[in-house]
């Protein structure tokens, strides 16, 4: 294994350069428009399997967008790794707020990536992260270091909800038995402190219709004498949460998780400096549920925020009118132990209940998912640990995270298999933002430390 770091040299560019070929294609899974620049995108992961070493590469046809499976089967006496990412990324909205176009990649230095990130919507999520798999398969089946069989497993619609996904694995869990499932969607604390994630929140995402009069209405006429869905859609949304950021529906905490005083305080060890979160995200003052610190408010307690509001009039200069209309989408995170699906039918009941006489309220789910959490004393988190301390010099720190991947529940209720979570990103790569990026030294880190991943969990299998 010590020539994968010479391979890497040896290769850079051609490895800096696929990955921007691939970040070009505006794969936006959310937006019917870019459809075949999400089928060639899957066309991009084939041929990229196939030349990586994989024996049988195939497009893998679903309700929606194809799921592309790879694999090379060496022994089959010997592990099997499943390798699980994406191809599809969110929508590049705000355009205007991006500082160079987002499909079209450019590597730029910043003062947290000295030798330059990759700007482009997908660089981090999860292209630049998926595609560091396929060239670490690259170099273990091209200098003969495959120490197991590898599958690949990457879907094109883990931004809206992977609900074809859920409809693939069920019908083919033979074709995606495995002994642990390895992803890489996730990010480390620092690049001098790697970490591991071991907690992934669930979660509930929905959109919310407030209806008032049957057309708009001029406001001077109409004003103070009807409802106006928009004022009334704020105050409902501002109920949802009290006077300490409580969330106020009755039941959303009946199962939540509660870590306990010795627990709290080991996720306290992992360093955090609270000025320089705030001065990265330009605010006075941090915000959130009272009694917890900010780590604990993006990790282990559950949240709701709403993700977009609009009705009535939003272009230059003004119309006096009352809207018909007016809309939200809200999403809710949540922790161990919350049902998503139980939450979906809370938050509507709750929302419905609390809307006056003098307006209706449509509800409608969009998807969600359950939260996990990765146990640390198995042969997986202890591979994963070895191969950072081999490729960082350090071992690295259990982490839980506040994003959610919905399918690695799926994932074990369906394959019986435990998840590892190898994250190489970084809080600041504005993933889901304009301008996201991932470092150049990210990316071939992450080449560098997964067949190590490889290599002692082969190890520690025997």
């Amino acid at each position: 294994m010590n020539t994968i770091k010479s391979y890497i040299k040896d290769n850079k560019e051609r490895f800096l350069n696929e990955l921007i070929e691939l970040l070009k294609i505006p794969s936006v899974s959310a937006d019917s428009a870019y459809k075949k620049e999400v089928l060639l995108t899957a066309d991009f992961v084939l041929e990229s399997l196939k030349k990586a070493g994989c024996d049988n590469v195939e497009i893998c046809e679903t309700p929606g967008y194809p799921i592309i499976y790879g694999e090379k089967i060496i022994d089959k006496n010997l592990p099997t790794i499943l390798v699980y990412g994406h191809y599809d990324v969110q929508p590049a909205d705000p355009i205007e707020l991006w500082t160079s176009p987002p499909f079209e990649p450019v590597i730029k230095k910043t003062a947290i990536h000295p030798e330059g990130a990759i700007f482009a919507r997908g660089a981090c999520d999860d292209k630049g992260q998926m595609y560091m798999h396929v060239k670490a398969m690259e170099y273990m089946t091209s200098s003969g270091n495959l120490p197991c069989n590898v599958k690949f497993m990457i879907e094109g619609e883990e931004e809206v909800g992977s609900e074809s996904l859920a409809w693939f694995v069920p019908r083919n869990k033979e074709k995606l038995a495995n002994d642990v499932i390895l992803i890489s969607d996730t990010g480390m604390i620092a690049n001098d402190i790697p970490s591991i994630t071991t907690g992934l929140r669930g979660l509930s995402y929905v959109e919310v219709e407030v209806t008032g009069p049957n057309r708009d209405l001029h406001s001077g006429l109409y004003g103070g004498a009807v409802a106006n869905p928009i004022n009334i859609l704020t105050k409902m949304i501002a109920s949802l949460t009290d006077e300490d950021n409580h969330i106020t529906i009755p039941g959303f905490y009946d199962n939540v998780e509660e870590l306990s005083t010795e627990e709290r305080a080991e996720m306290a060890k992992a360093p955090f400096s609270l000025e320089n979160y705030k001065k990265a995200l330009d605010i006075d003052e941090v915000y959130g549920e009272k009694g917890y610190s900010t780590n604990e408010r993006n990790a282990i307690r559950p949240t709701l925020d709403v993700n977009g509001i609009w009705g009535g009039y939003t272009g230059e200069g003004a119309k006096t009118v009352i809207a018909s209309k007016a809309f939200a989408k809200i999403s809710m995170r949540l922790v161990p132990n919350q049902d998503w699906k139980d939450i979906t039918q809370l938050f509507k009941n709750h929302f419905e209940s609390i809307a006056p006489k003098s307006v209706t309220v449509v509800v409608r789910p969009h998807h969600g998912g359950q939260g996990y959490v990765t146990p640390t004393d198995n042969i997986a988190y202890q591979a994963a640990s070895k191969a950072y301390e081999t490729s960082f010099g350090k071992t690295p720190i259990p982490q839980r995270s506040g994003g959610s991947i919905p399918i690695v529940s799926l994932f074990e209720k369906e394959l019986k298999s435990k998840t590892i979570l190898m994250g190489f990103g970084l809080d600041s790569d504005a993933i889901h933002s304009p301008n996201e990026h991932f470092g150049v030294w990210n990316y071939l880190k992450g080449i560098e430390t997964i067949p190590y991943f490889y290599k002692y969990f082969t190890e520690l299998s025997k």
